[in-house]
């Protein structure tokens, strides 16, 4: 690791003889597996871009040069390359570097990307501003990992290829895959593209062996020629000057071909090839299995997990499956979450009922929706932060035509180690202000495939949330039962308090409750509130508690307090929940602990509110 070693940022990375690039690449690459496997995090997409990383850094004045990368997981190169090699052991952990960019981090990290196929519009902004400083830099978007799918993406081009004077290069990192295998029209015609390769051989060749004078001539026949080989490509008609396929591991392709993009004007597109998991054979063998792996050995590769605890996508992947097989209406959609999600057994089962629009939210809503229109069910698979990128969607398409879609929303709430951009913290509060909708929230396993019966069998829009791993080790009944619409229960009979607890958050409240001899509801319902619930807990108790795992403004509390208010009930509400800030990446219980949404933070915060350090609320003290 001695030239790794001596690289403390980009600048001593461009003081190497090319010579040493292919070296550094090396070792690079092997501490990149080395510190993956100890930390664990993303690895197949980051031994891809070692090479890309290097060449870019070399022949560009980072940081005053911007790079947007995108997906953001990408980035460990990056990383270790401008300046936080060191720092690379307490990546995604409490209190250590991000698993994405990020703009409070480095300075070489010029905009957050953790969601994706955001870069070309990033990266066109950052040009614009330049020319509109006079500043004479460059703006590189280099999207991949599936990016390209989403419609963003393409807006960004259709309003970037106007700009003809403008700074700004995009590099398609084409490796063939997002997190799940490729889908789609665009990753047929990009190896249509591939196909093509020998026109790109024999245009290259043609300009090594013509005289300098001659290249003018043959400039203008390439562009006759191109047309009689294969069509213009689809970034030209965008109004890009296309280049390429490369290969994206040949740093004596990339570093020239660079060199000679830095000096062209207007925008440009770069289409590299790369292959996932490189270097690693493991890793090129079975890229997602090692997309973001645990920790484990690299001489003997991730070894299968022992048997624990069900977790909750496997509850949802279970349950679709088998309500699959009891109605054949049942169409299973993902926005390229087919592992997430827990939908490969479905793919398996019913692959004519399966549906992956790749990194295409808004599209995946939608297209629920048109299928709902005709009779069918769909039912859609999405972790609640990717949610808020199909909102307007679920507003004017699903809910306000009252279209019979059902709504997994998996990481609903903390997420761990991929941070404040994975979390999904805001579902409660931006869905339950939606008419039509019923939103319901798992307090555990057992109870989650219950709600999503109770959601498929609901004739509109209905959503059930639940987190992002193992649950409490419930046992899982196989029936596919309903429950109630928009009721509640009570599970711990107490006095004095009485907390209305959501979710997730039905364990710890019946923690605190035991501490505080405290009356435990689980309210199971957000939309449509048990208001008969909450009013027969106001009028037997002095005081109510509620507790999510969301954002605490225009949350479930609210809604008891809204319902309250609406009554004319007058009562003290303490409201517990996620506080009005982002919450960083590291362990989701120390995280949830952090914010006093543990069983001992729960008990603490109402003593604090309540009773001054007794376990028992006194009215005449409020």
């Amino acid at each position: 690791m001695d030239l790794l070693k001596s690289i403390n940022g980009p600048a001593d990375l461009r003081k190497l003889p090319r010579m040493q690039l292919k070296p550094l690449a090396d070792e690079l690459r092997a501490f990149v597996l080395d510190s993956v496997s100890k930390t664990g995090g993303h690895l197949s997409s980051n031994l891809g871009t070692v090479e890309l990383t290097i060449a870019l850094h070399y022949v560009f004045n980072t940081p005053e040069d911007r790079i947007v990368w995108d997906v953001g997981h990408q980035t460990y190169p990056h990383k270790i390359l401008t300046g936080r090699r060191d720092q690379m052991h307490t990546l995604r952990q409490l209190n250590g570097i991000s698993g994405f960019p990020k703009r409070d981090e480095s300075e070489y990290d010029t905009f957050g990307t953790a969601h994706s196929s955001t870069s070309i519009s990033a990266a066109l902004g950052m040009a614009m501003a330049a020319k509109t400083k006079g500043e004479n830099r460059h703006s590189i978007a280099v999207i991949g990992d599936g990016a390209m799918t989403a419609g963003m993406a393409f807006e960004a081009l259709n309003n970037a290829g106007v700009f003809h004077d403008v700074n700004l290069l995009v590099i398609l990192n084409d490796n063939d895959m997002s997190i799940s295998p490729p889908v789609g029209a665009l990753n047929r015609y990009l190896a249509r593209l591939m196909s093509g390769k020998f026109y790109a051989a024999a245009k290259n060749v043609g300009k090594q062996v013509l005289p300098a004078p001659m290249l003018e001539l043959a400039k203008r026949f390439e562009e006759h020629a191109k047309g009689m080989v294969m069509p213009a490509t689809m970034f030209e008609e965008f109004g890009f000057n296309y280049i390429g396929p490369i290969d994206g591991h040949d740093l004596d392709s990339l570093v020239p071909t660079l060199q000679n993009l830095k000096n062209l004007r207007g925008p440009q597109f770069l289409h590299v090839v790369t292959k996932k998991g490189q270097g690693y054979k493991l890793a090129e063998a079975d890229p997602v299995l090692y997309h973001g792996p645990g920790k484990f050995n690299p001489a003997e590769g991730i070894k299968p997990a022992a048997a624990s605890k069900m977790t909750y996508t496997q509850v949802f992947g279970d349950w679709l499956c088998d309500m699959a097989a009891k109605d054949d209406k049942l169409v299973g959609i993902t926005p390229a979450m087919r592992e997430g999600s827990g939908m490969v057994q479905f793919e398996q089962r019913f692959p004519d009922r399966y549906y992956d629009v790749g990194i295409a939210e808004q599209h995946a809503v939608t297209f629920a929706a048109g299928l709902a229109c005709e009779g069918l069910k769909p039912v859609v698979a999405i972790y609640s932060t990717f949610l808020q990128r199909g909102y307007d969607q679920l507003i004017h398409d699903v809910a306000l035509q009252n279209l019979d879609v059902t709504f997994a929303l998996d990481r609903a709430g903390i997420v761990g180690a991929d941070g404040a951009t994975h979390a999904g913290n805001y579902d409660i509060a931006f869905m339950r202000c939606i008419p039509n909708m019923v939103v319901m929230a798992a307090s555990d396993e057992n109870e989650c495939r219950h709600m999503l019966s109770t959601a498929y069998a609901f004739k509109g829009p209905a959503a059930v949330r639940y987190p992002r791993g193992a649950g409490i080790g419930a046992a899982v009944e196989k029936d596919l039962k309903t429950i109630p619409l928009g009721k509640g229960e009570i599970r711990r009979e107490g006095k004095g308090i009485a907390i209305l607890a959501f979710g997730t958050m039905l364990a710890p409240s019946l923690g605190a409750g035991e501490s505080l001899d405290a009356t435990v509801a689980n309210m199971r319902f957000i939309k449509p509130l048990d208001v008969e619930l909450v009013k027969q807990l106001a009028q037997t108790h002095d005081a109510l508690v509620t507790v999510e795992e969301g954002c605490i403004m225009g949350g479930a509390g609210s809604a008891v307090s809204e319902a309250l208010a609406e009554a004319g009930i007058v009562k003290p509400v303490l409201h517990l929940g996620l506080p009005d800030r982002f919450i960083d990446h590291g362990d989701a219980a120390h995280l949830l602990a952090g914010v006093g949404l543990d069983a001992k933070g729960i008990a603490a915060s109402i003593r604090k509110r309540f009773d001054k350090g007794e376990p028992r609320l006194v009215v005449n003290n409020l």
